[in-house]
């Protein structure tokens, strides 16, 4: 008797400590904010914008899915075992994808900032 209803019991009350705590941390970022403000500090001064949070997201994705690819060929080649090949090439070529992704922002950090040295001149 326990047993089933511990079942039911366990994701609805997984489920409800994930809803409080993300309501929680709203509103102690919300307090936060407020306080800094009251202080006279800028609340978004230590944030930097993210840029490139797509390309990074579309980057990985098309690696993953070249990864699965080859993975594929290999498996059906015979070179690889098969989760041996899907997960190798899946992270391989993942992280080449983040690896584009940070030489290209990277790129363009650098592109900026030598705009704002032009500009200062």
């Amino acid at each position: 008797m326990a047993i089933p209803i511990l079942g039911i019991m366990v994701p609805i009350l997984v489920s409800l400590g994930a809803f409080v705590m993300v309501v929680y941390l709203r509103r102690y970022e919300k307090e936060e904010r407020l306080k800094m403000i009251e202080h006279g500090m800028d609340p978004h001064a230590g944030r930097q914008a993210r840029k490139g949070g797509g390309l990074k997201f579309a980057l990985v994705a098309i690696g993953v899915g070249i990864g699965l690819v080859i993975g594929n060929i290999l498996d059906v080649a015979g070179i690889l075992d098969e989760e041996v090949a899907y997960f190798s090439m899946s992270f391989l070529f993942g992280g080449l994808g983040l690896l584009v992704g940070y030489l290209i922002e990277a790129k363009q950090i650098k592109q900026e900032q030598e705009k704002e040295r032009e500009q200062q001149q």
